[in-house]
């Protein structure tokens, strides 16, 4: 979209990542310009991976306190989640999802599959996340996983069947928006 003009971008916040007001003017109805203000928020582009046993027919997921879910209404504010994470700097996108799933889970992941990459709130942050499936030994030696405490994080595992997971999906049980992208493309794609 080449007729889009940035006129001003103002640092609001830059305590972790920068919040910008940003003015703009782009196309409207008719090609006629329509001037905006939005507030941006700078997030690095992240990862998302869910885990998979296919011999056991298991996913692995996590379960953490997320702290706008529980001023949004959440009332425990833990989420079942897709294990995610940051892309740290000269990391791909593949390497962050392997550092993710064993930190969360302390499981080392093969087959990493990429399923897509989406903007998962683009009305205001500029988070690019990239979606990957892995499978995982359930059977086998890992870590101890659970986050990292110096980052505060405290990772619980969950691990469901495939059909706990399937009709926690087909009930609405999943409220985060990349385990539910995840899941519903892992059993759209299921071949077992």
């Amino acid at each position: 979209m080449t007729d889009v003009k940035i006129f001003s971008e103002t640092i609001l916040a830059e305590k972790k990542y920068p919040l910008k007001e940003i003015s703009f003017e782009k196309p409207g109805h008719g090609g006629k310009p329509v001037k905006q203000l939005h507030e941006i928020y700078y997030r690095p582009d992240a990862v998302a991976v869910l885990l998979v046993d296919y011999q056991e027919k298991t996913i692995l997921l996590t379960n953490q306190f997320r702290v706008a879910s529980f001023i949004n209404g959440n009332p425990s504010g833990n989420l079942i989640e897709a294990c995610a994470g940051l892309i740290d700097e000269g990391e791909s996108p593949e390497q962050a999802a392997q550092r993710e799933a064993l930190e969360e889970t302390g499981y080392g992941i093969a087959n990493l599959r990429k399923v897509g990459a989406v903007y998962p709130s683009a009305g205001g942050v500029t988070e690019f996340l990239h979606l990957f499936i892995a499978e995982y030994d359930s059977k086998g030696a890992h870590e101890k996983g659970g986050g990292l405490e110096e980052e505060g994080e405290y990772i619980e595992i969950v691990e469901l069947t495939f059909e706990e997971a399937k009709s926690r999906m087909l009930g609405g049980k999943f409220n985060d928006a990349k385990t539910l992208l995840l899941v519903q493309s892992f059993f759209l794609n299921l071949q077992v």
